[in-house]
């Protein structure tokens, strides 16, 4: 096995239903843990649902339902979300789960035996929506003569006996971390953010609550809840088997990257580091806060009647399409809006008019005039040559570059660049011309195109899994070239000689046509 790489999305807080939103995450995360495959890494990937904390007992009550009941009804749906986009987790968690209670109240002790942690009162503003406590001088007017959270939601004056954790003691250690490590937060937007906020002073932070029962048991503290962060953001040790220090899965540790949502930078950015550090753990080696996924470049809503459940749109564009569309059309790390026409537009210009057809036509046309049987090299031209060095540029270089840095879109950029050329060369070749004039020539050019076509689909892979598989499957392709590294040319020859026949190949990408009123 390869080098351990650890990827986590957000846990998702299941008081509704899946929205578009998490399925970006998911996606985006499963991308970014199959491409790390693809590279030969050992990965591991967790995603989940954190079902602890006040608004989630509020909704239980409104539902006439327990807590609990809650939990698992809608953790479930998200798992199915998972399942449909074809997300590749190792490890789906449910904060209510017996090890993660313990794992959280294994790093409480941890946090409380380094003297971080102290009993007092808390009185100040806390928001339900958000989680999250808020200072005085961080309100804003909400335009009618009230005062609302920096996100714009409700607050109120909460008056408890609380556990504080002394956040204010790793100022220097944060700034120092943020300073020596830049891509410990990324993208840099996200990093001055935070660096901002913690020179600005932090405050001892409240991490329990009495006011409710629906959490983690503070250990040795009767009547005390942890603060749904403490527990929430435990989770990415709960899922190596922590406190168990000989777990196989602790070798995975520390994350090599949180993927999260840019609201909640915070938490993994200045509480979470800060925990660990006082539970003597490692940080992560990075946090990256993508942004917001807009309809129609609004942002969704509830009552706007614009949130989108994600099983509607694979069902209606297809999985790979979708799961294509989000990551080449959003620029990763800003916001991107979608819209019907959008998805459409972007799967049928490169997926079914420009790979999917070019697969269809070389692999058609070898099935037809070569009866399956694969062609034979007779030798390379200066052109197969040229169409191979671009390939390995696109696809060796420049995509795992872009990959591994998070630059999703410019990765994808780089394939489109490596599919128009191999069109090109289609064009140029005139393999059905060919037939008449030079056979053995067009047996090369077939042969070169039938390398290509697998090349691009092995990089493309992390994308649009099923797809990808499919066509590789259908054209023989070893496992043993199903990787980066492995992609060359040096399967070809061996599956050609054996008695290996292609059939006539399905077209992988159909036309997507909207209805007539989402075409408006």
């Amino acid at each position: 096995m390869g080098e351990p790489y650890y990827i986590t999305t957000a846990i998702s807080y299941p008081n509704g239903r899946p929205h578009i939103g998490h399925a970006y995450e998911a996606i985006a995360a499963d991308v970014i843990a199959r491409f790390q495959r693809l590279m030969g890494r050992d990965v591991r990937f967790q995603t989940g649902t954190d079902v602890h904390g006040l608004k989630m007992l509020q909704k239980a009550r409104e539902l006439e339902t327990t807590p609990r009941a809650l939990a698992d009804e809608m953790s479930q749906y998200f798992k199915e979300m998972c399942d449909r986009l074809d997300v590749s987790y190792d490890r789906f968690i449910q904060t209510s789960e017996d090890d993660h209670h313990r794992a959280s109240q294994a790093i409480w002790q941890a946090m409380e035996a380094n003297g971080d942690l102290y009993l007092d009162r808390y009185e100040g503003w806390y928001s339900v929506r958000d989680e999250a406590y808020y200072g005085e001088d961080e309100l804003v007017d909400d335009g009618q003569g009230g005062k609302v959270s920096p996100q714009g939601t409700p607050v109120e004056w909460t008056v408890e006996e609380s556990w504080f954790f002394r956040l204010d003691q790793y100022q220097d250690k944060l700034l120092a971390l943020y300073d020596e490590h830049p891509e410990f937060l990324q993208p840099d937007s996200r990093r001055n953010e935070i660096v901002s906020f913690v020179k600005s002073g932090l405050r001892a932070l409240s991490v329990s609550r009495t006011s409710f029962d629906w959490g983690v048991k503070v250990p040795g503290s009767d009547g005390h809840v942890m603060y749904v962060w403490v527990d929430a953001l435990t989770n990415y040790l709960t899922g190596l088997g922590y406190p168990d220090a000989d777990n196989a899965l602790m070798k995975y540790w520390p994350a090599d990257l949180h993927l999260i949502g840019k609201d909640i930078v915070r938490f993994h950015a200045v509480y979470w580091p800060a925990f660990l550090m006082s539970a003597g753990i490692p940080v992560p080696k990075q946090v990256f806060g993508h942004g917001f996924l807009l309809n129609k470049g609004e942002k969704m809503s509830k009552s706007v009647g614009n949130v989108v459940d994600p099983i509607a749109l694979a069902d209606a564009f297809g999985v790979d399409q979708l799961r294509y569309f989000l990551l080449r059309e959003v620029s990763f790390g800003q916001d991107g809006s979608y819209s019907p026409e959008a998805i459409a537009q972007r799967a049928n210009a490169d997926l079914a008019n420009s790979f999917g057809n070019l697969a269809q036509r070389i692999l058609s046309f070898i099935a037809k005039n070569l009866d399956g049987a694969l062609p034979a090299v007779h030798g390379h031209t200066p052109a197969d040559e040229a169409l191979f060095a671009t390939l390995e540029e696109a696809l060796q270089r420049d995509l795992p570059k872009a990959f591994g840095e998070l630059a999703l879109s410019q990765g994808l950029e780089a394939w489109m660049r490596a599919v128009f050329a191999c069109n090109a060369y289609v064009d140029e070749q005139a393999p059905w011309a060919l037939k008449k004039t030079d056979p053995e020539r067009m047996q090369t050019v077939l042969a070169t195109l039938y390398i290509a076509i697998a090349q691009l689909a092995i990089a493309i892979s992390p994308v649009i899994p099923g797809s990808a598989k499919a066509l590789l499957d259908h054209m023989g392709v070893p496992d043993g070239a199903r990787s980066i590294a492995g992609m060359g040319t040096h399967w070809y020859s061996p599956l050609a000689e054996s008695d290996f026949a292609i059939a006539t190949p399905k077209p992988l990408f159909p036309r997507i046509e909207l209805p007539a009123e989402d075409a408006a």
